[in-house]
């Protein structure tokens, strides 16, 4: 397990040092005053994503395994509970800086209609991470905060207050989804990341709700992000999963520059049976339906959206579970950004579908980060 711990020598001078400006959720904003290794495309090909072996940690400059998911279930007196929730755990790596773990969690609570997340940050030693080619995948930890998993059998478990999450995690697909046909995005000049997901995780488990313990079940999607690529200020992304009722999934991700023009689209495709295809960027169109101006940060994000895949015979409508799913994480990573459940209605391959998704905004607002002493384990 890599069990993170604060490094206490200088540890609150160097993170300060690392969130200091705006970026993006999981990178380390780039102003000139860490030393790192430049994100410059390599000459020689890249292999494609390994596995078991690629579960693991990496020695890259940026690392993430991301969760977002719904799950329901009743309490002890009967009463129906429904819920969207967030994990996820940054690791970042940058010249001698000790290397530097985030992670967040968020529960949209929908029967109450509120929403609710923390935030934990660390320095480690770098004995933390595993040699490369390690088979034993992902364990990593920020206090009672930990995610683990090997070969699509995932565990999810974090607490903040109010909520207390335990999740088990199951792929019911037969393989992960590796995007952009090799495994392999681009972010333009600040790097490329290898990218695989696993969209339709089975969920079961439980969350104790303000006292009260609801064993919940549901449907998660699975994100692992890795690669030598940095946040370059002003730059952003609009990212979405997609879960139907018919079994298929899609995830659409529009990475934009510091003028925030698109400067790479990427669409995957999932059918029922796992099968993958890529969605042209010309074969995405997307379209705001509105707008929500944050009460704390001032940030003014989209709010719902038309989504049409012509080539697919697909054209969703996404509507946001609460207006109000944004983070400030200037504790941990020095972004605020929009991380919700979202409904999802429509036609899809021109049948009519329902379904649930998760929609990120980022770019779209600034904080100034309050340098504290970050929770750790």
């Amino acid at each position: 397990m890599i069990r993170v711990r604060m490094v206490a020598l200088g540890a609150l001078a160097v993170l300060a040092l690392l969130v200091s400006a705006c970026g993006l959720p999981g990178t380390i904003p780039q102003r000139g005053r860490i030393p790192t290794a430049a994100p410059a495309p390599t000459a020689t090909p890249l292999p494609p994503p390994l596995f078991p072996q690629d579960e693991a940690p990496h020695h890259n400059l940026t690392e993430w395994w991301y969760y977002t998911g719904h799950f329901a279930g009743k309490d002890t007196s009967g009463h129906q509970h429904q819920y969207g929730f967030e994990l996820v755990f940054f690791q970042n790596l940058r010249g001698q800086v000790p290397p530097y773990y985030a992670a967040h969690f968020a529960i949209s609570d929908l029967t109450r209609g509120e929403f609710h997340y923390d935030q934990q940050a660390a320095l480690t030693t770098a004995n933390t991470i595993p040699p490369a080619g390690s088979t034993r995948g992902f364990d990593v930890a920020l206090g009672a905060w930990e995610i683990k998993g090997l070969g699509g059998h995932d565990a999810l478990a974090a607490t903040q207050d109010g909520y207390q999450m335990s999740l088990s995690l199951s792929d019911t697909l037969p393989h992960p989804v590796l995007h952009g046909g090799s495994g392999i995005i681009t972010y333009g000049q600040a790097g490329y990341s290898y990218y695989y997901s696993r969209p339709r995780m089975s969920v079961s488990g439980s969350i104790v709700d303000h006292g009260a313990t609801v064993p919940v079940s549901g449907l998660a999607w699975m994100d692992h992000q890795w690669g030598d690529f940095v946040s370059l200020a002003g730059a952003g992304w609009d990212w979405f999963s997609i879960q139907l009722s018919d079994g298929t999934s899609a995830m659409l991700y529009v990475i934009r520059d510091a003028q925030k023009k698109p400067l790479s689209t990427v669409g995957t495709f999932i059918a029922a049976d796992g099968t993958v295809s890529d969605i042209p960027a010309e074969g995405i169109q997307l379209s705001a339906t509105g707008s929500w101006t944050s009460p704390h940060t001032q940030g003014v994000y989209p709010s719902g959206w038309k989504i049409s895949l012509p080539g697919m015979q697909t054209s969703l409508t996404e509507t946001p579970a609460l207006l109000d799913q944004e983070l400030d994480t200037a504790r941990s990573t020095g972004v605020a950004y929009w991380e919700g459940a979202v409904h999802v209605s429509g036609t899809a391959h021109g049948k009519a579908v329902t379904g649930q998704g998760y929609t990120e905004l980022t770019g779209y607002a600034t904080v100034r980060p309050a340098i504290g002493t970050p929770a750790a384990g």
